[in-house]
């Protein structure tokens, strides 16, 4: 029987069962014939080694080596204890080894659900691939308001979700994808497209498209300009940041944003320039408080989060011509 051994609780007390560590021993030795050798591939020194192969016969009752000269010859038993835990090891080897992913990991059914900028713009690459990797994983991706996103998570409707709207529900688990701060949006000609950073003063009086009320970051958005005593005129109401850049290609006003996924989207016409003071924004995977996530659940989190590139939330540098 394998044991991990106990420190003795009394002097009368004896250690029962022998350690993984004795059993890399004995089949070191088995393999290489020297105590020196074998403590050089498990990274021990060699009076460790003679130690733990004494604890081990002693633990067994009976010898398992000859000693002749500076090597130790394996007595029959030995070699049938080595045999017998060659699988043992070798399924360690492949547990710890996670270098080759097998090609499919999961199965059963995922549920995945988002608004409808993130779901349109960033997520369906990601599913692919994923789904590509776990032929035998059924995937269900639903694409609904935030709102109705949480409650549905809460609920237990779907596995997990993705948004950047703040939550505030005891039902409700978050896991960061990605921390952003807001940016301004404007037509490429508008002449604050000079600006290296707007501010809310710069928006005195301008057009200016919002999302909805029902978007958490509105009442941020509002509250920055409210501290600022700017006043801008409000021209439109929209529901994603997708329609606002389109709205703002049209030249019907100015937005402010999270830039994420659609900063390095938003095509010609358009540009994206740092805001301040800063708006923060927090994207991130939304789980049932309320039970323990699939394994399933969490390689898709973990591969969405390895496909994150460096500045996926920030804006890039455009040049002169982007408006023609």
């Amino acid at each position: 029987m394998l044991k991990n051994a106990a420190a003795p609780s009394g002097p009368e007390r004896r250690r029962t069962g022998f350690t993984l560590r004795e059993l890399e021993v004995l089949r070191a030795l088995v393999q290489t014939g020297k105590a020196t050798v074998a403590a050089r591939r498990l990274g021990m020194s060699q009076p460790a080694v003679s130690r733990a192969l004494g604890q081990l016969e002693a633990q067994l009752g009976r010898q398992l080596f000859e000693r002749a000269g500076n090597r130790l010859i394996p007595n029959g038993e030995a070699l049938s204890i080595s045999e017998q835990l060659g699988p043992v090891f070798a399924a360690l080897s492949r547990i710890a080894d996670r270098s080759e992913p097998e090609p499919s990991t999961h199965s059963g059914q995922l549920r995945i659900v988002a608004p409808p900028t993130i779901a349109h713009r960033f997520l369906p690459t990601r599913i692919a691939a994923f789904t590509k990797h776990n032929p035998k994983l059924d995937i269900v991706f639903d694409v609904i308001s935030s709102d109705s996103l949480i409650t549905s998570i809460a609920e237990g409707q779907h596995d997990v979700g993705l948004t950047d709207a703040q939550t505030a529900h005891e039902g409700i688990r978050p896991e960061l994808l990605l921390a952003t701060s807001g940016i301004c949006v404007l037509p490429a000609r508008h002449p604050l497209a000079d600006l290296v950073t707007i501010r809310p003063e710069h928006l005195e009086n301008e057009n200016f498209i919002a999302l909805t009320r029902r978007h958490s970051a509105r009442a941020a958005v509002d509250r920055v300009f409210e501290r600022a005593g700017v006043r801008r005129r409000v021209v439109i109401e929209t529901a994603t940041s997708v329609s606002a850049a389109e709205f703002v290609r049209e030249g019907l006003g100015i937005a402010v944003m999270n830039p994420f996924p659609i900063v390095h989207q938003l095509g010609s016409g358009i540009v994206a320039r740092p805001f301040e003071p800063s708006i923060p924004y927090r994207t991130n995977f939304l789980l049932p408080a309320g039970q323990a996530p699939s394994a399933a659940t969490l390689a898709f989190i973990q591969a969405t989060r390895a496909s994150i590139e460096p500045g996926d939330g920030l804006p890039h540098e455009t040049s002169d011509n982007d408006g023609d």
